[in-house]
């Protein structure tokens, strides 16, 4: 009977040695831990934003303060030094505040700390940079995010109305807001230089005239793009409507125009009211428009030495007009952004409702398209009896049959351009022509003198596309 005893106290014991081991240990999880060796990790060292305009905010970041001990932590504070002064503003775990203190933080457990900046209005028309930082305290240490951002002024036009002749200098860029609407009869100038960035609910429309003024150097040219600069955005395509030139519109001309990230980058409609066209482009870039480069409807185009690159559309034409392309390039790669699955240029004389007459004209020119499933990246449609009277001298073009119902002189098919270097990952397009070109020195004579970077063509033979070789 006493060997029972013995036995069951035995038990008894190791149960309760057992249970105090394990509410021990329960106590050690849910005790804070105070050592000054505790430590944490932040996610980043720094936030950088990128120029953000003056009473406009940017977008949220955020980072990340995590409890890598497996006891509960206890910050003394999550504090933003300039406190309510700052122009930045925070919020800590959901709560929007300059600061907090004694928070918990559960053992390998994390919390957000995420961060905007506003800029004042000032009267400095160059980018400065506004810095403060985020002080992280517990257990006696300390550490710090710090921020940083560059602000800068700006013209902020919010349903703005150009009514009668008006210029813009190139003192401070612009930002636009709702929309800007220039009048019928009036005329809106851009100098050269000028920025332009406009809001994704803000298109730009135009029953008058816009006169873009831009030069060939790189600072000369007129930029216009939406109006988040930061990371990703900067890079979406559909980041603002476009530039749209309605039925009674008259007497357009882009000059050194660089026309980024719009969902529909210009859009051209109806005929021009006097014998003018009723739009010129010369030397201008039109960079990742999500859905189309330039959406002509039956009107007028004359365009040289221009871009038109990695679009959902590149030159989309229908309902018939008048339309002379001279030393441009079309091309697209398939990206993150955009799919390649639409020809670079596509031309029809229907109007959905019939059909109109058509004459264009394609001159040293590249058409081209890789990373997709397009097979012809030049397509042209007649239908009806209609004028058509569609021309291709001396170009390169990638297709699998040569488009119907067009006159074809002296083209380059299916011959790589060899442009200077492609690298779709890192988002980085030059598309110059590379050394061993097909399209060096195969182009025809024309009136054309300059090429996109403003240098000199050869009256004979100059290269194909907007680019001359060096």
């Amino acid at each position: 009977m006493s060997i029972r005893i013995n036995s069951f106290l035995s038990v008894c014991t190791l149960c309760l040695l057992l249970a105090g081991s394990i509410l021990l240990f329960a106590c050690r999880k849910n005790d804070f831990i105070t050592s000054p060796d505790a430590r944490i990790v932040l996610s980043v060292d720094t936030l950088k934003f990128d120029t953000v305009f003056t009473t406009a905010g940017s977008v949220t970041q955020s980072f990340k303060i995590i409890n890598n001990n497996d006891q509960k932590l206890r910050l003394s504070s999550v504090r933003l030094m300039g406190g309510n002064t700052s122009a930045y503003r925070i919020n800590i775990d959901g709560a929007p505040v300059s600061a907090s203190t004694d928070l918990e933080l559960e053992g390998n457990d994390s919390l957000y700390v995420f961060v905007q900046v506003t800029v004042d209005p000032s009267s400095a028309n160059l980018p400065f940079i506004i810095r403060d930082s985020i002080q992280v305290t517990f257990n006696g240490n300390e550490e710090f995010v710090q921020l940083e951002s560059w602000g800068q002024n700006a013209h902020f036009l919010r349903n703005s109305t150009i009514s009668g002749n008006e210029t813009w200098l190139n003192d401070l860029p612009y930002v636009i807001q709702g929309f800007l609407y220039i009048d019928q009869g009036a005329s809106l100038n851009i100098d050269k230089g000028c920025r332009i960035y406009v809001n994704a609910n803000a298109p730009v429309i135009v029953d008058g005239s816009l006169k873009v003024n831009g030069g060939k150097d790189t600072a000369d040219r007129v930029y216009f793009s939406g109006d988040r600069l930061d990371e990703p955005y900067r890079y979406f395509p559909a980041s603002w409507p476009g530039i749209y030139f309605t039925p009674i519109s008259t007497d357009n001309v882009l000059q050194y125009a660089v026309i980024k990230n719009a969902y529909q980058a210009i859009i051209v409609e109806a005929p021009a009211a006097n014998a003018n066209p009723k739009l010129r482009l010369n030397e201008c870039v039109i960079d990742n428009a999500f859905d189309a480069g330039i959406l002509a409807t039956g009107t007028s185009i004359i365009a040289q030495n221009c871009l038109i690159s990695n679009c959902g559309k590149n030159l989309s034409i229908s309902g018939g007009g008048n339309y002379q392309f001279t030393h441009c390039t079309a091309v697209t790669y398939s990206n993150n952004y955009i799919d390649h699955k639409n020809p670079v240029l596509s031309l029809s004389n229907s109007t959905g409702a019939g059909t109109a007459a058509v004459q264009a004209l394609f001159r040293n020119c590249i058409f081209w398209g890789e990373g997709g499933l397009v097979e012809n990246e030049v397509v042209v449609e007649k239908i009806g009896a209609t004028p058509f009277t569609v021309t291709f001298d001396h170009n390169l073009w990638k297709v699998s049959a040569d488009p119907a119902n067009a006159t074809i002189t002296q083209v380059i098919n299916n011959q790589q351009p060899l442009f200077d270097s492609i690298n779709v990952s890192n988002r980085y397009y030059n598309f110059r022509l590379g050394t061993g070109s097909p399209a060096i020195n195969k182009g025809v004579t024309s009136t054309v003198s300059i090429d996109l970077d403003g240098k000199p063509r050869p009256v004979a033979q100059p290269d194909l596309g907007c680019f001359e070789h060096d």
